[in-house]
């Protein structure tokens, strides 16, 4: 289950993706595509959410895993390299980014 709290021992990803109006549907089909087939499957993982700006320019991708370490294995298999390339060829760019959860409220 997402949860976004600073006391949780977990590494956070975001992942920006730019893209436009007519490769938004398709893109964000491939990401779903990967998490259902893939990417919710690999050790390590824990949840993730995807989100889609209201001009379909941009998907960000929030996800957790259990350290850094499961992250950086699932990202260096031959399967998410190869579905990395599907990806960029749909996106202007991504860039996913570690983060630590350094404040929540509400």
């Amino acid at each position: 289950m997402l949860t976004v709290d600073p006391d949780r021992p977990c590494q956070t990803v975001v992942t920006t993706f730019e893209c436009s109006p007519g490769t938004c549907a398709d893109l964000l089909d491939a990401l779903r595509d990967a998490y259902a087939a893939f990417i919710s499957r690999q050790p390590g993982f824990i949840a993730a959410a995807l989100h889609v700006n209201d001009a379909q320019t941009r998907i960000a991708n929030y996800s957790q895993w259990e350290t850094r370490a499961h992250f950086l294995a699932m990202l260096r298999s031959d399967e998410m390299r190869a579905r990395n390339r599907a990806l960029n060829d749909l996106a202007r760019s991504f860039e996913p980014v570690m983060y630590d959860v350094a404040a929540t409220y509400g």
